[in-house]
């Protein structure tokens, strides 16, 4: 978020937009596992990755330097590819972009000060 959402200087997204945003990304899940048993995101196996939450060059670079940097485990960095994978679902992306494994980390950095 940003502090002009929080501080209520930026129009943001009402109640019914944002479970309309949910709505989509689910059934966009329950559509790319279909038939696998498997019925979101952060349930997808190691061995689906490379299938489901491909990375471009800059995202990979990203998570490198998170797991370097932050001292993360390959574990922590499967799950951010996996919320990055949901990031780009609630935006209607097939692909997940550097912007989506940014927010990802961040928010793996906010879990990690908290602890």
């Amino acid at each position: 978020m940003e502090y002009r959402e929080i501080a209520g200087t930026q129009n943001s997204e009402d109640s019914k937009t944002i479970r309309e945003r949910v709505r989509r990304a689910r059934e966009r899940q329950l559509d790319r596992f279909a038939g696998q048993g498997n019925l979101v995101n952060a349930r997808i196996l190691d061995r689906q990755l490379k299938a489901y939450c491909q990375l471009d060059e800059a995202s990979r670079q990203l998570i490198e330097m998170a797991v370097d940097k932050l001292g993360l485990s390959m574990r922590a960095a499967t799950r951010i590819m996996k919320v990055a994978r949901t990031i780009a679902d609630l935006e209607d992306a097939n692909n997940i972009e550097s912007s989506h494994v940014a927010e990802a980390i961040q928010y793996r950095t906010l879990d990690r000060r908290m602890i």
